[in-house]
């Protein structure tokens, strides 16, 4: 099966984690770090999620699932590490239109979860489509030692440049931004922390490269 790659916005939106354990924690974090509101169906749950729910930063439902847990949900997560469980969160899913992933059971996922490298708003995904998970973290650590914290100022600054140059309505093609953003001086001064110098060297490099 081959899976479409896509970011969710899933801010305010209900989310569902069926399963209580180390696993759905990490489910639970990845949500909450999106802004989502949560929802666990278990009858335990571990430390942090006890913690998360007497917070109130989750919803709780201290129960083993049950048909109609998915009513008014976008996505949900079966970590229960239980067949039965998985077949029925998938097959209420695919009845309410809800897309599901149940974790280490390709056949009852909709969505594949990928392995994630984040610096600031630079989000790297990384997937083998639910072949090879082991893989797919494997090849996430070899990025993560590649993609040093530079790359968070690398993305502000080029954000930076793109709004000021929409907003003084220059528009330029994504050859001049590759060349500027691949250009060894900006890259340089971002590694070296002079921000304000790359925002200079960045704007002034692609404004000459779409003069008015």
């Amino acid at each position: 099966m081959g899976y479409y790659p896509l970011f969710v916005d899933l801010t305010g939106r209900t989310c569902l984690v069926v399963g209580g354990g180390p696993i759905a924690g990490g489910k639970v974090q990845g949500l909450l770090t999106a802004g989502a509101r949560v929802t666990v169906v278990s009858p335990t749950l571990i430390e942090s999620l006890t913690d998360a729910a007497r917070a109130g930063r989750i919803e709780h439902r201290g129960r083993a699932y049950r048909d109609g847990d998915l009513a008014g949900v976008t996505l949900a997560f079966a970590a229960t590490g239980e067949p039965a469980v998985n077949a029925a969160v998938a097959s209420e899913g695919r009845r309410r239109g809800v897309w599901v992933n149940a974790v280490d059971d390709p056949a009852h996922c909709d969505v594949i979860i990928p392995a994630v490298v984040r610096r600031g708003a630079l989000t790297v995904a990384v997937s083998t489509g639910g072949v090879s998970p082991a893989l797919a973290r494997a090849v996430r650590e070899e990025l993560d030692r590649h993609l040093g914290d530079d790359y968070a100022a690398l993305v502000d600054v080029a954000g930076e440049v793109r709004r000021a140059l929409r907003a003084g309505h220059r528009r330029v093609d994504a050859r001049a931004w590759h060349d500027a953003l691949t250009d060894p001086r900006f890259r340089r001064l971002v590694t070296e922390g002079r921000r304000a110098l790359a925002s200079h060297h960045l704007r002034a490099r692609l404004e000459a490269a779409c003069p008015r």
